[in-house]
């Protein structure tokens, strides 16, 4: 399958709650290999289905020192830790433009993979930031949510350019 097109901020997709995945199919592994494509050809670490316009609790991931992508199904962060951790946060929806934000530093994810069988990861750091991230698209969440406020003026000012410039 060709990799899908990565839905832009302003796209009403990337504001809905994603609805759980209830069958795990052929049809969800076809979204799934078009998301992983996707997430390659846009040097992502990582894509939520609604990335790619698909309403749906999934989300693919290939961290740099992690040996083949992973798939997770109705994934949820069931425990974070404590301490907190300061990055220059980016995403495939919102092109070029990255902000510092505060996130939990270790986070604990479950949900399945798509054999059905239970997935639990104990996650820190770029990996715990990369799941909170793509589980906020999964719920309707967009990391310009997570600035303060002058960050947030200043990311609406550049992203009312961003979008200028794609506009033509």
């Amino acid at each position: 399958m060709a990799a899908y097109d990565i839905r832009i901020i302003g796209d009403p997709v990337l504001r809905e709650v994603a609805a759980d995945v209830t069958d795990i199919d052929g049809a969800l592994v076809k979204v799934v290999d078009g998301m992983i494509d996707a997430m390659y050809d846009h040097d992502g670490l990582a894509v939520a289905a609604p990335q790619v316009g698909v309403s749906k609790r999934l989300v693919v991931s290939h961290l740099p020192d992690g040996d083949e992508p992973v798939t997770i199904v109705n994934p949820r962060i069931v425990e974070h830790g404590d301490d907190e951790w300061t990055y220059d946060e980016g995403c495939l929806s919102i092109p070029g433009l990255f902000w510092p934000v505060v996130r939990p530093k270790t986070v604990h994810v479950v949900g399945v993979d798509l054999d059905g069988r239970d997935v639990s990861i104990e996650a820190d750091e770029l990996e715990a930031r990369m799941y909170q991230h793509e589980i906020d698209h999964l719920d309707g969440v967009l990391m310009t949510e997570h600035l303060d406020d002058d960050q947030k003026v200043a990311a609406k000012r550049a992203i009312r350019e961003l979008m200028m410039s794609r506009a033509g």
